[in-house]
Order: structure tokens, then C-alpha cells, then sequence
């Protein structure tokens, strides 16, 4: 699925992992303040702006769903017609946890590309500079990691993967990033982490991304 690079100068695909937007399905964290359809709004919103930051670094750029799904749900319009717009491949997750899919999605994109990476939905805080870093950062590492402030980690890239690189990670706890540079280092795989940035779980990360986006 992943699409052959258009120039010899585009050796790096960007994937943006993404839930169909769904009341009660998404950035349930922010339901108590927002309610279900308020944090579905706040789900899109944050995807848009996370599609918009990919697609300004210059690389290629993907959107993988959670799931395939039809028919498309309405509330969906906007990041479809987004993707529609930029031109912008989509593709499915493949695997039971977060760490079979990112590795599912990193090995796929490095069949036809030499650098993958790979970046939540709730991570507008990865701006194009910040991806650019972490496909540099490739040049001489196996794999490169974007800390965030809770313990895991808003992008993980890679250029060379390894079955079953990524499985026992608790994740959704403050241990992913600790865990998952374990993981790594007994594979053999060297790491770069990049400077920690912030994503958008609670209803506090949500005011900080509306600051900003106001600023």
C-alpha cells in the first residue's frame, strides 16, 4: 500500500495514525469536560492540525485508520476532503496492539522507502521542523523516538525494523518510553531520542493546544 517515491529525493514517508472520528470513541479523556460529541470535535480539530504540520515538512504523507470502516462516518467529511485535497494515500492498522501496528505500518512504508515514521493524532505539537529532525536523526540511528511529557512518546521513526520490536510495552502508561527504549536496545537497534513535546490526552492538554492555536 505504501506508494513509491515520486523523486529520488523523497527517501522518508510520514504516517499519521488516526481513529475514525465517532462519538464515545474518541479522546474519551476529554468527555467528562466536552462531552462525546465535544471531544469528537476536538479529535478532528486535532487531526486536521496534525495532518496540516505533516504535510508542511516536505515529505510524503499518509493517513492510516484504525480500522476499515464503511460506510465513512459523516462527521469524517472534513479530514477526508483534507486528504482528498492534498492528495494524501489512507491506509488501515494492522494488528492487535499499538506496537504491532506501528511496527506493522514501519515495515510496510520501508519496503519502498528508506526512512518511516510515524505520528499520533493528539500530537499537534510535532511541527515540521520537529519531523525534519527525526528523519535526520535517521541518518545515523536505527530508530528515532519523540518523548512526550507523560512517559510515552508523540512519534517513533524508523529505518530498519525488527520483528516483535515493539510488543511487551504497557501501553497508555508512563513506562512506554522506558519500555519501548528496552525493547529496542535488546533487539540490537540504536536510538535517537529527539527533545520531549507535549500531546493531548486531558482536558488540561486540550486548553493548552487552544491557547496556542489562538495565540
Amino acid at each position: 500500500m505504501a506508494e513509491s517515491p515520486n523523486s529520488p529525493d523523497v527517501s522518508a514517508l510520514i504516517m499519521q495514525f488516526s481513529k475514525w472520528p465517532e462519538e464515545g470513541r474518541v479522546k474519551t479523556r476529554l468527555m467528562p469536560e466536552l462531552g462525546a460529541r465535544g471531544a469528537m470535535e476536538a479529535h478532528i480539530r486535532l487531526s486536521l492540525q496534525v495532518l496540516d504540520n505533516l504535510l508542511a515538512s516536505g515529505f510524503p504523507v499518509q493517513l492510516w485508520w484504525d480500522r476499515a470502516l464503511e460506510p465513512v462516518p459523516e462527521a469524517a467529511a472534513r479530514i477526508v476532503s483534507q486528504l482528498l485535497a492534498a492528495g494524501v494515500m489512507t491506509g488501515i492498522q494492522q494488528g492487535e496492539t499499538l506496537g504491532q501496528r506501528m511496527e506493522a505500518a514501519l515495515d510496510e512504508a520501508l519496503q519502498s522507502y528508506d526512512k518511516a515514521v510515524v505520528v499520533g493524532s493528539d500530537c499537534p505539537s510535532v511541527d515540521p521542523e520537529y519531523v525534519r529532525q527525526a528523519v535526520a536523526a535517521l541518518d545515523t540511528s536505527d530508530v528515532v523516538l519523540g518523548p512526550s511529557n507523560d512517559g510515552g512518546y508523540v512519534l517513533i521513526g524508523a529505518r530498519r525494523t525488527l520483528p516483535g520490536m515493539l510488543n511487551n510495552v504497557d501501553w497508555g502508561t508512563e513506562r512506554v518510553l522506558h519500555q519501548t527504549c528496552h525493547r529496542l536496545a535488546g533487539h540490537g537497534l540504536s536510538v535517537t531520542q529527539l527533545e520531549p513535546r507535549w500531546d493531548v490526552d486531558e482536558p488540561a492538554d486540550w486548553q493548552r493546544f487552544l491557547h496556542q492555536a489562538n495565540r
